[in-house]
């Protein structure tokens, strides 16, 4: 049933491994699939990975940072793998605690761990337990609460026992005899006496009385109330004028007399309610209490504990909130806390270190790593290589409507100039007016940059444009051709922006990926976008892949993030776009200039983000 089970640590050091019957493929590629797309990129939160055929579970621990990942093929369903997991971890801890704890490589190669006749004796008990797990069956309707009801038990009669039922049960609101769990005090009599003295002396005398087991009856009261209610007197106009009586200060002065300590407990101002005359009071019988003060404290920075989700959870939800209002996709924010969660999880901490201190470390390593880079992204290097193959370095930019395609294509087209490289625009947005003429905007402006003087009398910077309404896939590959003849050494293609809704505009923008193979397709985004970044890189890679012919179809290879001097310290959109593609920010838009382009540095941007 199982294709492999394998148990190594988080430094690469096989420990042990399984295979099963039958079984010839190594589990070798699957294995660093999961740890090149998820344990690296931080994308743990959920302990399933499929890859081709294969679904993987996997479980981390993190006290002895040992990672067990089993596989099996993708059409079975198997309920009892998570459990199983579960049990193998336990008892390999259980089993080899002592060799685990020696930290160090050289500790762990020179130690055989013989585990097999325990792992199939576990495997034995969870394929028996699931086979053994019969599904339950359905309920009948007079094996349900709905059956016991009928009309008959939802009618009072006015000499029934309201605390009885049709059938003889009682109903769960009475109370039993003797039970004093609310005390109804008469605050006006709190208030003329001018204090809180009798309230307490009332609770107490309350509190006794339900002890001895007497029974409080305050019907008479009540009633008396309602019908003092009941009897509004008519207003009478008063023939002179009355004196003010102030609140809680009585009519007499007698009244204001707190002198006697035995009657007056201390003196207070009772709290505002909506019903001023009657007050019930709650008398609970809980007893708690906690440490507070200095052991209190101590006891959040002293290390030697496991961290558990209860202990994290608090932390994470703040620090949940806070990726949220720095800008970054709720989803993403969701599974970034939950990552963390996973990563910490069992972890024991360092001396005076508190959670807090500990999860932010964790969630900010984290994010140093998805920002970081996969690959090497070297484009300078890249059309070099071109170069020595005779062929151009071709560069697709697509993205929505309005986010700075053309503008910072230009910015990209000047800083491949400063280094010495030529460079042909293809004009391939078709369908917004003006788009050509903007490109040859920037194509002057460029070559007067750098006269044709300075490059023996050619121009740096040509556009290849064949108007508008064109099939955008033909002019890239004329372009691409073009440059091959002229000997251009880099092709920037320019396409139109479009929604990721709009699906014949996806579909063409599909199609000149597909027919013209480029070197990089950058996605261009804009760095004040939150939760809509998500939906766009998903939409735009889900495209691409359904419209491509190739089995392995071409995706976003690189991300170029605009507007970033706009949005001070909300840069949640790169942690967003990086997360979804799992692909590097290449370049950086700062600003309106030729010259305002940079590279991401990943720790500033964790930095901004993580300050409060």
């Amino acid at each position: 049933m199982l294709d492999f089970f394998t148990i190594f640590s988080k430094g690469g050091i096989v420990l042990w491994c399984f295979q099963g019957a039958g079984v010839s493929d190594s589990f070798a590629g699957p294995v660093n699939a999961l740890i090149r797309s998820v344990i690296l990129q931080e994308r743990s939160g959920n302990n399933s990975f499929n890859h081709e055929a294969l679904s993987l579970k996997y479980k981390l621990d993190n006290e002895f940072e040992l990672i067990f990942v089993v596989g099996f093929q993708k059409i079975l369903t198997l309920t009892y793998v998570d459990k199983f997991i579960d049990d193998v971890q336990l008892h390999f801890r259980d089993l080899y605690k002592n060799v685990l704890e020696q930290k160090g490589a050289p500790k762990l190669l020179n130690n055989s761990f013989e585990f097999e006749d325990d792992f199939k004796m576990l495997l034995r008990e969870a394929e028996e337990s699931g086979k053994a797990r019969s599904p339950v069956a359905m309920r009948t309707f007079k094996e349900s609460e709905k059956s016991q009801k009928t009309v008959k038990s939802m009618i009072e009669t006015k000499g029934g026992d309201k605390g009885k039922e049709p059938g003889g049960k009682k109903n769960k609101n009475t109370k039993k005899e003797g039970e004093c769990n609310w005390r109804a005090v008469d605050l006006r009599r709190v208030f003329s006496r001018g204090g809180w003295s009798i309230l307490i002396l009332d609770l107490i005398d309350s509190i006794l009385s339900c002890r001895k087991g007497k029974k409080h009856d305050t019907s008479s009261f009540n009633s008396d109330l309602l019908s003092s209610r009941s009897k509004s007197p008519k207003p009478q106009k008063p023939r002179e004028k009355q004196r003010r009586v102030w609140d809680m200060g009585g009519s007499s002065p007698k009244e204001l007399d707190y002198s006697d300590p035995t009657l007056y407990l201390f003196k207070s101002v009772a709290p505002r309610t909506s019903n001023p005359a009657l007050l019930c009071f709650p008398l609970s019988s809980k007893k708690g209490g906690s440490f507070g003060g200095m052991f209190g404290m101590l006891k959040g920075l002293v290390g030697s504990k496991s961290l558990s989700p209860e202990d994290m959870e608090p932390v994470l939800e703040k620090m949940r909130d806070h990726l949220i209002a720095k800008n970054v996709a709720a989803d993403i924010a969701s599974q970034l806390c939950d990552s963390v969660g996973k990563k910490l999880e069992g972890k024991v901490m360092g001396t005076f270190t508190t959670v807090a201190s500990t999860v932010k470390q964790a969630l900010h390593d984290s994010l140093v790593q998805i920002l970081q880079p996969k690959r090497r992204v070297d484009i300078l290097r890249d059309v070099m290589d071109a170069q020595n193959q005779r062929r151009p370095f071709v560069i697709t930019f697509c993205g929505v409507n309005g986010v700075g395609k053309s503008t910072n294509l230009a910015k990209i087209s000047y800083w491949l100039i400063e280094n010495g490289f030529t460079v042909l625009i293809a004009a391939c947005d078709t369908f917004r007016a003006g788009a050509v003429e903007q490109l040859r905007t920037h194509q002057r402006h460029l070559n007067a940059l750098h006269p044709p003087e300075q490059h023996g009398g050619r121009l740096v910077v040509q556009l290849y444009e064949k108007g508008y309404g064109k099939d955008a896939a033909g002019i890239a590959m004329e372009a691409i051709a073009y440059a091959r003849n002229q000997a251009f050494d880099v092709v920037l293609v320019d396409t139109a922006g479009r929604m990721q809704d709009n699906a014949p505009l996806m579909t063409a923008l599909a199609k000149l990926i597909a027919v013209n193979m480029p070197d990089l397709v950058l996605f261009v985004g804009e760095a004040l976008v939150g939760n809509e970044a998500v939906d766009q890189l998903v939409k735009f890679n889900q495209a691409l892949a359904d419209h491509s012919m190739s089995d392995k179809p071409r995706l976003i290879d690189g991300i170029v993030l605009t507007k970033f001097d706009t949005i001070d310290d909300k840069v949640g959109a790169a942690i967003s776009m990086t997360y979804i593609t799992g692909q590097p920010i290449v370049f950086v838009g700062t600003g309106q200039t030729y010259n305002d382009l940079r590279s991401l540095n990943a720790r500033a941007v964790v930095g901004a983000l993580m300050k409060a």
